[in-house]
């Protein structure tokens, strides 16, 4: 996927947003904002992918301020939130009559818990109306592709989950269950540092999906999305070693659809920018679940 106009003022404004998280310090957010608006000049072209251009943002912010994760309370209080919510979501899940049921139900509440992400122009959320937000997560849904996904999960041995945003991880585990339950063996990927509000090893044992997959591993890096040209050898190995991947988040929406697919890939995720709902032809603010080979 690939930068439409307006990705412009949202690198930027995200960027002013993460500057006050960073520093207090006026001249380092000046320096800051004068130095990506430079980067932006060289890299901003129509062939830029907007992830691409998130993480040279926010790897300039760290460098600047000195603040390696301007996230840092945002995602530890996103992490508490969501693990209040987590017996509601958990209970929509049980309701499933079915396997096939239940499955779809766990990738609603994981979409839904895409929605935890800050700093997005025209994106906004409350913790309190993720309520709502779970038991509408159906009437929301405009892209469906849990029924092929489910489909071939069934058949899958192993599977290779990427997670997105803490808080949102606590989500996850729902649908990592359900994988477990079909007698999957799953493998779970985080950040392997710090970038926007993703999750990294700390989020995924507070959220407890380190007690429920069959192992945890790190992307040995901090890029947003997929970037396999960093990527640490082991997540390499065993992103080829399985046999389906599910892949939370615009960011490995983003990135993705950029690679010659080998295997089937699970995207779910919030359309929170209109780039983004552009690209797969669906509306802003709405759930999507879709499969590309």
């Amino acid at each position: 996927m690939k930068v439409e106009a307006e990705c412009a003022a949202c690198i930027v404004n995200r960027a002013e947003a993460e500057l006050t998280e960073a520093t207090t310090n006026p001249a380092l957010r000046f320096r800051s904002m004068v130095e990506l608006l430079r980067l932006l000049g060289k890299e901003f072209k129509p062939t830029a992918v907007p992830a691409d251009l998130g993480t040279k943002r926010d790897r300039l912010i760290k460098r600047i301020t000195g603040n390696n994760d301007p996230y840092k309370r945002s995602k530890r209080i996103s992490n508490e939130k969501a693990l209040k919510l987590l017996p509601l979501a958990r209970k929509l899940v049980e309701e499933g009559y079915t396997q096939r049921d239940r499955f779809k139900r766990a990738c609603l509440c994981a979409i839904v818990g895409n929605i935890i992400e800050f700093d997005i122009s025209g994106h906004k959320f409350t913790f309190g109306g993720l309520r709502k937000l779970f038991r509408n997560a159906g009437k929301d849904m405009v892209l469906d592709d849990t029924g092929k996904i489910y489909e071939l999960a069934k058949k899958a041995n192993k599977v290779f989950y990427l997670t997105d945003n803490a808080g949102e991880i606590v989500f996850d585990t729902l649908l990592v269950e359900q994988l477990k339950n079909m007698g999957v063996t799953v493998t779970v990927g985080v950040k392997g540092g710090a970038i926007l509000n993703d999750a990294t090893l700390e989020d995924a044992e507070v959220s407890g999906v380190n007690k429920i997959a069959d192992k945890i591993i790190t992307t040995g890096t901090d890029a947003v999305g997929l970037a396999l040209k960093e990527f640490s050898k082991e997540f390499l190995e065993v992103y080829d070693s399985v046999d389906m991947i599910f892949a939370k988040g615009m960011g490995y929406a983003e990135t993705l659809t950029e690679y010659k697919l080998k295997k089937p890939h699970a995207l779910l995720f919030r359309t929170k920018c209109n780039p983004v709902a552009n690209f797969f032809g669906v509306p802003r603010g709405k759930n999507v679940a879709k499969l590309i080979m």
